[in-house]
């Protein structure tokens, strides 16, 4: 499991809003690219955004899907890269009204395949998490900054 954490000046409402927007998502978390679709019921448990993963010009069209939703503390999404990985990813949120922590656990779905490629893929993944959380760090600051202008 690959497990990433951030503290960000900012509230966990701020924080959850920008996580449960789907069209953030390719500006702050790595591998992201066009968001081409939205389920009317997002972020209901069950409901997707189609997306486009990859770098162009090498991108394929996939989607991530809610498993479970706490408002303003945790938000579970099953992450697709097809053609093989599957992938559950955990964000978490502790604050209060000015700060917040946000940790982002990730871990293959299948579990025994996690088994044997985790000494690989886990530094990757956590490398790559702790980049998208800094940058989730700024899409905040900056939606912060709109709206107070």
């Amino acid at each position: 499991m690959a497990f990433t954490a951030r503290e960000l000046d900012a509230s966990v409402a701020d924080v959850f809003a920008v996580l449960t927007d789907p069209t953030t998502y390719p500006d702050w978390l790595l591998g992201a690219s066009e968001i081409r679709d939205v389920d009317h019921n997002w972020p209901s448990p069950g409901a997707k955004f189609h997306h486009m993963v990859g770098v162009k010009p090498f991108v394929i069209p996939d989607s991530t899907e809610v498993i479970d939703v706490e408002p303003d503390r945790r938000l579970k999404l099953r992450v697709r890269s097809r053609p093989i990985v599957v992938a559950e990813a955990t964000f978490e949120l502790v604050g209060d009204g000015t700060r917040c922590v946000v940790t982002l656990t990730e871990e293959p779905a299948f579990r025994p395949l996690a088994d044997i490629v985790r000494p690989i893929t886990d530094p990757v993944i956590h490398a790559r998490n702790h980049r998208s959380l800094a940058r989730l760090a700024e899409v905040v600051r900056a939606r912060r900054s709109a709206a107070s202008a």
